[in-house]
């Protein structure tokens, strides 16, 4: 098992930023892929970036150009930069580790954005 603690969320304006995190129980190198998914009210969870072990990166078309996921493999946490925000961005953000055919999914964190 893996688990998975994310921090970082909050309320902020539109065109501010976050940084959120997550925090793996296990040395994230040897995860084959980590990602952030986000959940608005009413709506199904989609994936917002993710990265691979070995370090290739993919966004939501949505987020391109506004968010950046990286990783700190010392510190076995990986996080996400969300820059210029807006309202639609609001919903909770959950992190997701795979290793081979295995999920594991954090408990998420609240981001809201006002406007």
């Amino acid at each position: 098992q893996v688990q998975l603690v994310e921090s970082g969320g909050g309320l902020v304006q539109a065109g501010g930023s976050l940084r959120l995190s997550c925090a793996a129980s296990g040395s994230i190198s040897s995860i084959d892929n980590m990602g952030w998914y986000r959940q608005a009210p009413g709506k199904e969870r989609e994936r917002v970036a993710s990265i691979t072990r070995g370090g290739i990166t993919n966004y939501a078309d949505s987020v391109k150009g506004r968010f950046t996921i990286s990783r700190d493999n010392a510190k076995n946490t990986v996080y996400l930069q969300m820059n210029s925000l807006n309202p639609e961005d609001t919903g909770v953000y959950f992190c997701r580790a795979a290793r081979g055919f295995n999920g594991y999914w954090g408990q998420g964190t609240q981001v809201t954005v006002s406007s």
